[in-house]
């Protein structure tokens, strides 16, 4: 009779051999073959992981969720660090416990870019607290250490929270010295900045594990810290705001389960049903973290495959002269990024728009997408957001008009690179003969 072992073991082989037919390379035809703006690049390790958490039949958090955390922990350096069912709930739950370890107050305020995705924004407005909006600068698409200074003196502002944006970091580590930073890294694990990875900058730090980021999970996301009190609460949010510390499936770790005391409840209630905060179900699986376990062994890889495309894609559209079409991407001062994806803003008074370019490309099967929400305060969820700001967000407002982003994922290939460079180069040729038709130029 066949072990289980055995039997995973045949599992895990069938499966491999039927992903490497469904998986078989295809040869790239440019124009034909699809270059995508983002997604994974997975092989039969993730798969044995997978089929390994599913035998074990626990499938919540348990063994493998704990294990991918610890290695994220020595990843990152950082000692506690909590798995969830997505980086934005990521993002609620930092600021949530950032809040009640701090102190904050309902109306306190928190600096954040005005250009980026919505769940960064979304985690201070949920949690009662007044976002201050600063611009961000060009070429890095984050705001400057200055703005954001400038941002916490002019309105007293209690802490900082903000995505590194594209995997380019704005400088956490300068301006924990000012007031708490928050870091939403989940578009930057791996990029550097003053030779630290980000993520380790602040006293808290969000990570997204969606297909689309430099690891995934399928979903998933996850809440780093130094402070065992902010890990604490982050693992009792998450957890439906439980009073109890116990793992899920574990009774009585503190050895006193029905020993407690707690005021208007009976003596001795069961210390796994009291809840000490409003809280959430946010765990991630252990199906999902089995990917990431395998995915985690591939990052460096991966960093280094995202900085040879961004280096390509900048390399050879700047040797055919596109910066005066263009705004170039630039590391942040002493950063090294590990680039999310390759971003271009159409400079003022061009032969054409964002748009017209981006029909083109997506005609082209080259994926592109907008700069996330561009000035956030423009999309209609935040119609009448009484928020401050520190200047008129012009550049926030361009991003909104004139910026777009393509590809750098490892699954993209050096022939990929060459034909988005070709493909940019000939139509920004092509619309600048025909400037004087005053035309957009679409190829059919």
């Amino acid at each position: 009779m066949e072990s289980i072992d055995e039997l995973r073991s045949e599992m895990q082989a069938l499966v491999g051999k039927s992903y490497k037919m469904f998986r078989e390379e295809k040869e790239f035809i440019p124009g034909e073959t699809l270059v995508p703006v983002s997604g994974k690049v997975v092989d039969n390790e993730e798969i044995h992981q997978l089929i390994g958490a599913v035998m074990d039949m626990w499938w919540t958090d348990g063994t493998y969720t704990s294990r991918f955390e610890a290695r994220m922990k020595r990843h990152l350096k950082m000692p506690h660090a909590a798995f969830c069912n997505s980086g934005s709930s990521a993002n609620l739950l930092a600021v949530a416990a950032a809040k009640e370890y701090f102190g904050w107050k309902n109306g306190d305020k928190i600096v954040t870019s005005a250009c980026g995705f919505p769940t960064t924004l979304n985690a201070i407005l949920q949690n009662n607290l007044i976002p201050v909006f600063v611009d961000v600068e060009f070429p890095y698409y984050v705001p400057t250490t200055s703005a954001i200074v400038q941002a916490i003196h002019e309105y007293s502002a209690k802490a900082v929270f903000m995505a590194h944006t594209l995997g380019n970091p704005f400088d956490a580590r300068a301006i924990s010295q000012y007031v708490p930073v928050l870091e939403d890294n989940c578009d930057a694990l791996g990029s550097k900045i003053d030779g630290r990875m980000t993520g380790t900058l602040g006293v808290v730090a969000t990570q997204s594990f969606y297909p689309a980021h430099h690891i995934t999970t399928g979903e998933g996301g996850m809440v780093l810290t130094r402070h065992p009190k902010i890990n604490k609460i982050v693992r009792s949010l998450r957890d439906w705001g439980r009073d109890c510390w116990c793992p899920t499936g574990k009774d009585n770790t503190c050895g006193k389960r029905f020993d407690w005391d707690f005021p208007c409840l009976p003596q001795g209630f069961d210390h796994k049903y009291v809840y000490s905060r409003i809280g959430y179900n946010m765990k991630g699986t252990d199906l999902h973290a089995a990917i990431g376990i395998a995915q985690l062994k591939k990052l460096e890889l991966f960093v280094a495959r995202r900085k040879e495309n961004h280096d390509r894609l900048y390399g050879g559209l700047k040797a055919e002269g596109m910066e005066e079409y263009f705004v170039l991407p630039e590391p942040y001062p002493k950063s090294d990024p590990s680039w999310f994806g390759f971003v271009l803003t159409i400079r003022d008074k061009m032969p054409f728009t964002r748009n017209a370019l981006t029909r083109e490309l997506n005609i082209r099967k080259i994926g592109t997408r907008n700069l996330f929400g561009g000035n956030l305060l423009k999309q209609p969820a935040y119609a009448g957001l009484n928020a401050p700001s520190v200047g008129h967000l012009e550049n926030s407002d361009k991003i909104a008009r004139d910026t777009l982003w393509v590809g750098c994922y490892p699954g993209i290939t050096d022939e990929m690179c060459d034909y988005m460079v070709d493909t940019i180069v000939n139509y920004v040729k092509v619309a600048e003969k025909l400037v004087s038709t005053n035309v957009e130029i679409m190829w059919e």
